[in-house]
């Protein structure tokens, strides 16, 4: 069950996408299991359908979820390659929302890489 908290700062498509994302990785949701809608789990939370679908997108883009015509379905996952895909949508939704350029996103992640390389 996906519950939204109106008063958190977490914008409410990431709360929806960890939820789920939480739910897959926790065997709360089995591999090949189905999702509700877009439309239906935005009437069912009370939230635009726009909403849902970010976090339909970021969910397939952490490769936890697939979607086709016939709606979205759990993916069969890796727990260490999910943490990491999960990151880097994380990643990418917060660089997009600050308007912040590929190639500096890119040095970003190029400069972290090295700098924990350093450190050993």
């Amino acid at each position: 069950m996906i519950t939204i908290d109106q008063s958190l700062a977490t914008p409410v498509f990431e709360q929806i996408r960890g939820q789920i994302a939480q739910a897959i990785r926790s065997g709360g949701l089995d591999a090949g299991a189905r999702l509700p809608s877009i439309r239906q789990l935005a009437a069912d939370l009370r939230v635009a359908p726009g909403t849902v679908a970010r976090a339909f997108t970021e969910l397939e883009i952490a490769g936890l979820i697939s979607s086709d015509r016939r709606g979205a379905r759990v993916e069969e996952t890796d727990v260490a390659s999910d943490d990491l895909r999960a990151a880097a949508a994380r990643f990418i939704g917060i660089a997009r929302s600050a308007a912040i350029p590929l190639e500096d996103a890119l040095s970003m992640i190029s400069a972290g890489w090295a700098g924990v390389h350093e450190r050993g």
